[in-house]
Order: structure tokens, then C-alpha cells, then sequence
């Protein structure tokens, strides 16, 4: 994390020196001097890093002291930037400053901050010096690592026995293995590869081994070989094991010389080798994205129905095999929760009680099971130390209730967490920042990517790409994250991430690496813990000041508020002058009444969120946050925005608006208030997001403004009138990026006039809220356009016929009159991309008649308060891939058609798995009594 630190110092080097240049004048130099240094500390740092880590090393005391001074002189680095940043930012010189007195009177202002800034910047470059000097005698090897990151022998790699595992001890299994050896028995002549991709203790090598050790699906083939890869392997000595191994099995001698062979005249002997055989090769445990380009030649197609089976955790590793192979793909996924207690019982229980556990364990059993979330390696391991442990619930109590300090320092356990760091230890330098910042969030925190990926914005991790903004890159980074299988997807719409998290043994050992790296602090609600050096981020889940105010806050670069109980005021109303350096303020879900006067003393805030709080205002000095980005006021009571915020040059979003979900807002015109923008919204020319703006208290000259917001993605609208059609159209033409626009009229009746010559083109996400004369034609020019929402429509024209050849769209919603026929056609070869549609509140509605061919990608179909709709969807039987039919608050003879039981048209349905069947209670919109239809699909 020391590499991480000082890349990350050197990174804000470099602009600083680039842009500055002429500002820092004496202190230009010795920033440029220890950039040098950094850079050349750098080459060491990986593998200072990792021997800092490993056990049983003679130096590991002085090789850990030595990280830890090159990770505090970063952070030196770091605060000493702000700090410039911050007397540049708050002392700039006066243009109209021209009489001595007031030379005089700027000069004493900023140089006596300059001469310190000076003397700090030069003892940073003594110490920085010193460290390089000091590297010499650790002899670091640059860029060694080792598949472990401990020296050989010091551990016990539970994987090895993976490979060994009885048949009998096998759970969860059955159906992947029986995948995998279907596709290794195809008929297609061409080599195939197959690929089983997961996170680490995932049971990837187990389940490989299972199909590779069957004789039923690797005896058709001429030859076969078993190579672990590891993070660590040469080509040579992948190939050199192949040849050995084809030969002992075939019981032959290996070629001459095989031992001393170069890399060409290897691959030369495999070729030979594989010729005219039918060969399977499993290649385990592999990492490196290239290592296909590296192997394929050697292990060619020659057309004999050859096999290449690989396991990874990486996602890009298996896809880049298709390029030149055919690829199929198995995601491994954790245990059922009754497979993992049935791995759980056997493990623990296999010589006593019958392999069962005894009822006076069972509670306790099931709670530390519960904590192993399906992962194999976890579940085994915790067998495997319980079965030693007497058999006493208290005891196994006090194991579950602090299994992250045992996971650390138990034996037995400490396997899971050095497997699952692998995959941390592989990750590049700019990812290892991002990946940490999952530990900030509690366990089983389900974290927005939209927020994650501004906050990493916020805390300088993302690098800039020409021609990407910085949210596009951070988005390319969790995007890489979940293909190396370390987070996984919670919820994902429109092709992107809504939402994600960490396995809590993922998080159990991310909190413990940013601990140790002064990454970030958690205090939790029942912690009493003291705290050492220094602490760039904080997140609180305590009330208690004690431990706060413990803590020294100059260092803080992020403060995260988990706490849904009042925070103590003189708490709140001292962060802007205890965490002057903070970046990102998170309030979000704290019941906070009301916002510091001064916080416009946190210069360097760039990430500030008052979402589901109690305020209803904020101050002045918002805008002195020069360097804002993000401002989320998200159900929040404020309705007016000073007109301060005008100042905020690099605000890229603004979001504010308040949904009324405690009224049934069907019903309900004005359930989403927005923020109240009189004028100067021109001036955020940074603007990406802009959500929502009451538009009827600027009117048209607001309008008008929003044709400067050339940058903007996102744009949503309340209160427009039909006067305003003209000037909207002329704006948005002006946002050539825009990606979601969400319209709501003033009134149910108003008019939406939209008429454009040339809309946006890349916009992926429509909603329109309020009466169309008639379905714009515009809409159909939209090839990107993949969720479309219409509502309050009143249209009278099917609109199918308009919507049918869409190319992109998967989700369709119409909803509250958008459509006032009776029918609706969904014809033959129509909306062949379709995943989601909704049909709400549609009061006209009687008959849907769904063509054979159509609709053929749909996964859920949502039917909810539609009176008049009396028969089921005729045609519905023709959606095969239809997984979920969610019927709501629908006529009595409609559900009594479907009754499982007695229905005249159950059968008409009995292919969608699963079926609900809801009515609601009370007012609220979304409490229902609900009874579930569960089908078995048929293969």
C-alpha cells in the first residue's frame, strides 16, 4: 500500500508541476526534486510491500518500518499540496491591487504561510532522500512477487488439498460438473475452450479436478495434463510439464533435452506432440489477461475435438481466449444456503453424531455458517477448526462473535484471508485504492455505483484518459473489480451496475489491510478501540464524541457518518474547522437538522452528501467550495439553492429532489418536488448531472440558460409548460451528451410540445410525464435508447405500431393513462430486445394480444391495476425466456383464471417460474399482501 501512497503523491505531483509552475516560483524546484525521488522509490515499493507482509522473514521488523515511512512521507506529500492549493485558492492577487499599502498588506497575508509551506516542503525532501538511502539495505528485488506474498513453506495453502478431495465430500457440484463435461464432449471439431470463472475458495480447482479425474469424460481423449499457473509461471515451464506429463501417462520418455530447451523449440515440441491427437488440457489457478496469447500456439487447434479447460478469477481472461478459440464460460457461484450446511455438517461432524449436527448446536451452527455466505473455503475451513473445538455452544458463541480477529490470528483460518488477498496483491496500483473503499461501507452495505464512482472521483483514485471523463474511467474501473471477481453485482439496469458490495470475508480482510495501511478507520457502535499515526479516512457508526475527538483530524481526507441517531451539534458544527483537508462529507440517512454557517472552510471538498436528511437550507458560504464536484440533496427539505452555488465552477452534479413515498403518489400529481433555480444555472458549465429543477421559477429564460450545460448526461425537469416546448429543444440540441432525460409537465393536462428536428443522440433513457398529442415521432430516430417510461400520455394510437422496431430498448413502461385504447398489439418480430414491461393504471385497457415472435428477450412482466383487463394476455405462452409474471391489484375473474388450483387458464402460464399475485394494503404504494406461484421450467 506504500506503492499505492506515493503513486498516488507522484500523480498529484505531476499536474501541480505542470499548471503551477508559475505560483510556486523557489518551492517549484524542490517539489520537482522530490518527485524524483518518489519515482525512483517506486520501483521497490511492490516488493517492500510485499515482504513488509511475509512471516518469518529476518527484516521484516525494519522492511515494515521502512514501508511505513515511505507511505507517511507520501501522505507528508499529499497534505502539503492541499495546504499550497489552499493558500493559492484563498489569497489570490488582487488585479486591482495597485498601491503600495495594499502590496504591502497581500504580501504579509501570504508570506508568512509561503516561508512555512517553503520549510515543510524541504524537511520532506531530507526524509524523503533518507528513505531512498535506506532501501539500499533491504536489497528489494523490483517487481518480484511471489503467488502467495509470504516466503515458501511459511503457510499451509488450503487449495492443495482441494485438488484431492474425496467424491464422496463434494457438495453443490452436480449440475456445473455435468455442464463442464457436456461441453468438453461436444461433437465441434475445433479446439474449445472452457472456462470456470469465480472468486478465490469459490471451489474453481475442485470442481476442474472432479471433471478432469473422470474417466467417462477425459477417456475419449488421446492425452491430457493437469498445469497449475498460479501469479507466478514462465511459458517454459507450463510447457516443459505438459510434454513430461504426456509422456508419463502414455508411459513414455520425455524428448531429449526437453530440460534445456528454449521457449520456440518447446512449443516446436508440443506442436509434434499434439499433432494428431486428441488432447484436454486443464490450466489452473490462471491470472496474467495474456497468458492465452502466450500458450494457444502451443496448444493449437488441429481440429480433433482438443479441449482446453482453465479456471480464474478473472473474467478477461477467459474472453480473451475468443479470439482465435470458441469459449464457453461457467460463473461459479457460492453454495445454497442448504448446500453450504450440508458442506458445513460433513466437514464438522463426519466421525461423530452421523455426520449430524446435534440440536444444541444447531442455532449457533447455522449463525457462523450464515457468516460463510456459500463460500466453500470459509465453510471447510471453520469444519475444520470446529470439529476440534469441544462441542459447547457458549464456545462456538465466542468464535462466531469475534471470527474477524480469529480469521487474523487462528491457524486454521488464516488460509481463507491470504487466498482472498491474492487477489488484492494482482490488482494494479490505481485499483487498489478503489477496491479498499469498499471496507469504508459496513458489512453487507449494498453500495450505489453512482455514488462509489464520484466519491473515487472525489478522492483523486481515477487517472484521467483523453477523451473519457473521469466518472467514464472510474466506471471502466468497477467494471474491471467485478470481472476479477472481487465485487459482485447487487443490481444492474440498462446493461449497467445500479448497485454492488463485497463477500463479508472480502470485507473482513479489507478492513484489516486499510487498517494496517492507514487507509481508513472505522469506529464502530460498540468500539473502544485507541488510535495510532495517522488516519486519512473515518467512517463513524458511534454517537460516542469520546472516541471521536480522540482522533487527530488534520490528517482526514474523508469523514462517513453510519448512524441513524442525532449527531451531537457541537460535533457537526466543528468539522469545518477540525477536518479543514476533507474531500468527501458523507451525511447521507443522518438525521441532521441543520448544516455548519461556515462550512465553506473546507477549501478542498469536492464530495458533499445531505441525502435523507432533515435540513432545509443551506448556507452562504456553500460557495466558497471552489473545488465541489458532487452535491446530493436527495430527500432533503430544501427548496431553494443560494445563489452562491453559481460560483461552484467544478460542480458536475447537483441532484435534489424529494419523492413523497408515504401517499399512494398514483394518485398524486406532485409526489417529486425539485429545487428552486431562479437564474445563474448557466454558469455550472461543469454540470453533468441536474436533477431536478422546478423549471416554472426561472420560466423560459431559465430555459433558455440551459443551453451552456453542453456537458450535461443526465437532465430532469419538473413544472414545464407547453410554452416552454421551443426554447427546451433549442438547449437540449445543445447537449451532445446527453444520456437520460426525465420531462414532467406542470399539470396532468399540460401538453408536452417536444418536437425535435434532431434529437439527442445518444440518449439512452427517456421519461415523459404529462399529455402527448400524439407519440412524438422523434422517439424512433432514438437507436440508443434502452428504457422508456411514458406516463399521463393519454394517447389514443396504439403505441407499438410506433415502438415495435426499436433496436435497443429492454424496458418499456406505460403507466398512469400514458395509453387510453383498448388494446394493445405486441406484433410478430417487435421489440426483440426487450427484458422488463410494465402496464400500470392503464383504465382503457381490455385485451393484449401478444404475437408468436415477439417479445422474444422477455424476462418480467409487470400487469398492475388495470380494471378492465378481465382475460390473460393472449399469446403470453409464446414468451419462453419469461421468468417472472408479476400481477398486481388486477380484477377478481383475471386471477381467478390463473388460480393454480382451478384456473380455466393456468395452463397458460405454467411455463414462467414465477408467478405473483398481489394486492395491496392501506395506502402506501408499494405494502401488498402476496401470494407467490412457484413452476418448475423444463428443459
Amino acid at each position: 500500500m506504500a506503492e499505492v501512497a506515493v503513486s498516488f503523491a507522484v500523480d498529484q505531483l505531476l499536474p501541480l508541476l505542470r499548471e503551477e509552475a508559475n505560483l510556486l516560483r523557489g518551492i517549484h524546484k524542490e517539489f520537482a526534486d522530490i518527485k524524483d525521488e518518489l519515482e525512483s522509490i517506486q520501483a521497490f515499493l511492490k516488493d517492500a510491500d510485499r515482504r513488509a507482509a511475509a512471516e518469518g522473514d529476518n527484516k521484516n521488523e525494519g522492511i515494515k518500518t521502512w514501508v511505513k515511512q515511505a507511505r507517511e512521507a507520501a501522505f507528508r506529500i499529499e497534505d502539503i499540496i492541499d495546504e499550497y492549493m489552499f493558500y493559492v485558492g484563498q489569497h489570490p492577487r488582487d488585479p486591482g491591487c495597485t498601491t503600495s499599502l495594499n502590496k504591502i498588506a497581500h504580501l504579509i497575508k501570504i508570506l508568512m504561510p509561503r516561508h512555512q509551506i517553503a520549510s515543510e516542503i524541504h524537511d520532506i525532501k531530507l526524509s524523503v532522500r533518507g528513505i531512498k538511502q535506506r532501501s539500499e539495505m533491504y536489497s528489494f528485488e523490483q517487481g518480484s512477487s511471489s503467488s502467495t506474498g509470504c516466503p515458501k513453506g511459511q503457510w499451509h495453502d488450503p487449495r492443495v488439498a482441494s485438488i484431492y478431495i474425496e467424491e464422496a465430500e463434494v457438495v453443490g457440484l452436480e449440475a456445473p460438473r455435468e455442464e463442464l463435461a457436456g461441453w468438453l464432449g461436444e461433437e465441434m471439431i475445433e479446439r474449445t475452450v472452457v472456462a470456470v470463472v469465480g472468486m478465490g475458495g469459490l471451489g474453481k480447482t475442485t470442481l476442474a479436478r472432479k471433471v478432469f479425474d473422470s474417466k467417462k469424460v477425459t477417456g475419449s481423449f488421446d492425452c491430457s495434463a493437469w498445469i497449475t499457473v498460479s501469479q507466478s509461471y514462465t511459458v517454459e515451464r507450463l510447457l516443459r510439464e505438459m510434454l513430461e506429463q504426456f509422456s508419463r501417462e502414455r508411459q513414455e520418455s520425455p524428448p531429449k533435452g526437453v530440460s534445456k530447451m528454449d521457449r520456440n523449440l518447446l512449443i516446436h515440441e508440443v506442436r509434434k506432440y499434439l499433432q494428431q491427437k486428441r488432447y484436454v488440457v486443464v490450466f489452473d489457478d490462471v491470472w496474467n489477461v495474456n497468458f492465452w496469447g502466450e500458450i494457444e500456439v502451443a496448444a493449437f487447434d488441429n481440429n480433433k475435438k482438443s479441449r482446453i479447460l482453465i479456471t480464474t478469477r478473472s473474467m478477461d481472461v477467459a474472453e480473451f481466449c475468443k479470439k482465435s478459440s470458441v469459449v464457453h464460460v461457467h460463473n461459479l457461484q457460492p453454495l445454497t444456503p442448504e448446500e453450504s450446511w450440508k458442506l458445513f455438517c460433513k466437514k464438522t461432524f463426519q466421525f461423530e453424531f452421523d455426520g449430524c449436527c446435534p440440536e444444541e448446536l444447531v442455532n449457533i451452527s447455522s449463525e457462523i455458517v450464515q457468516k460463510c455466505k456459500g463460500l466453500p473455503l470459509a465453510i471447510v475451513a471453520m469444519a475444520g477448526l470446529l470439529s476440534t473445538k469441544q462441542k459447547s455452544a457458549l464456545e462456538w458463541k465466542k468464535l462466531s462473535q469475534n471470527m474477524s480477529s480469529e480469521l487474523d490470528m487462528n491457524p486454521h483460518l488464516s488460509g481463507i484471508t491470504k487466498i482472498l488477498a491474492l487477489s488484492y496483491d494482482d490488482l494494479p496500483y490505481c485499483l487498489k485504492s478503489c477496491f479498499l473503499y469498499f471496507g469504508v461501507y459496513p458489512q453487507d452495505y449494498i453500495v450505489n455505483s453512482e455514488r462509489l464512482i464520484w466519491q473515487w472521483v472525489a478522492e483523486g483514485f481515477v487517472k484521467d484518459v483523453k477523451g473519457k471523463t473521469l466518472e467514464e474511467v472510474a466506471e471502466q474501473y468497477l467494471t474491471e473489480l467485478i470481472r476479477r471477481s472481487l465485487v459482485q453485482i447487487s443490481f444492474e439496469v440498462d446493461g449497467k451496475v445500479e448497485s454492488c458490495g463485497v463477500h463479508d470475508l472480502v470485507h473482513e480482510m479489507i478492513v484489516r489491510k486499510m487498517e494496517d495501511l492507514s487507509f481508513c478507520h472505522c469506529i464502530g457502535k460498540d468500539d473502544q478501540s485507541t488510535f495510532n499515526g495517522i488516519i486519512r479516512r473515518l467512517a463513524i457508526a458511534t454517537n460516542s464524541n469520546d472516541l471521536v475527538n480522540n482522533i487527530k483530524s488534520s490528517h482526514i481526507r474523508s469523514l462517513h457518518i453510519f448512524t441513524n441517531k442525532k449527531l451531537q451539534d457541537s460535533f457537526v458544527r466543528n468539522i469545518p474547522m477540525k477536518y479543514r483537508r476533507l474531500k468527501v462529507l458523507n451525511f447521507r440517512d443522518v438525521p441532521l437538522g441543520n448544516v455548519p454557517e461556515n462550512l465553506g472552510n473546507l477549501f478542498h471538498l469536492r464530495y458533499l452528501s445531505l441525502r435523507n436528511t432533515n435540513i432545509q437550507s443551506l448556507p452562504k458560504s456553500i460557495g466558497k467550495l471552489q473545488n465541489l464536484e458532487t452535491l446530493d440533496l436527495r430527500q432533503t427539505q430544501v427548496r431553494k439553492i443560494p445563489r452562491e452555488v453559481r460560483k461552484l465552477k467544478k460542480l458536475r452534479h447537483l441532484i435534489a429532489y424529494h419523492l413523497n413515498y408515504k401517499e399512494d403518489f398514483v394518485m398524486s400529481w406532485d409526489w417529486d418536488k425539485g429545487i428552486q433555480m431562479n437564474d445563474g444555472i448557466g454558469s455550472l458549465t461543469s454540470l453533468q448531472t441536474l436533477c431536478l429543477v422546478e423549471a416554472d421559477h426561472g420560466g423560459v429564460e431559465l430555459i433558455r440558460e440551459l443551453e451552456k450545460l453542453t456537458q450535461l448526461r443526465l437532465l430532469w425537469l419538473n413544472h414545464v409548460k407547453q410554452e416552454y416546448g421551443s426554447a427546451l429543444c433549442v438547449s437540449i440540441s445543445e447537449m451532445h451528451h446527453l444520456e437520460s432525460l426525465h420531462i414532467t409537465a406542470i399539470v396532468e393536462d399540460e401538453v408536452i410540445d417536444i418536437q425535435f428536428t434532431s434529437p439527442p443522440a445518444q440518449l439512452q433513457q427517456l421519461r415523459l410525464r404529462g399529455k402527448l398529442e400524439k407519440l412524438p415521432e422523434w422517439i424512433q430516430e432514438l437507436q440508443y435508447l434502452v428504457r422508456l417510461s411514458l406516463s399521463y400520455s393519454k394517447l389514443n394510437h396504439d403505441p407499438l405500431e410506433s415502438l415495435k422496431s426499436m433496436p435497443n430498448l429492454m424496458y418499456l413502461l406505460l403507466y398512469d393513462a400514458a395509453y387510453e385504447g383498448e388494446t394493445l398489439h405486441f406484433q410478430l418480430g417487435g421489440l426483440q430486445r426487450l427484458k422488463e414491461l410494465t402496464l400500470r393504471s392503464l383504465y382503457g385497457l381490455n385485451s393484449i394480444v401478444i404475437d408468436k415472435g415477439a417479445l422474444p428477450a422477455l424476462k418480467r412482466f409487470t400487469l398492475r391495476d388495470i380494471p378492465q383487463l378481465k382475460e390473460v394476455p393472449f399469446g403470453i405462452h409464446h414468451l419462453e425466456n419469461l421468468e417472472v409474471l408479476d400481477v398486481a391489484d388486477m380484477p377478481n375473474e383475471f386471477d381467478e383464471r390463473i388460480d393454480p388450483a382451478a384456473g380455466q387458464q393456468r395452463w397458460i402460464i405454467q411455463h414462467v417460474p414465477i408467478v405473483y399475485i398481489r394486492h395491496k394494503l392501506g395506502s402506501k404504494f408499494s405494502v401488498f399482501d402476496t401470494r407467490i406461484i412457484h413452476h418448475s421450467r423444463c428443459n
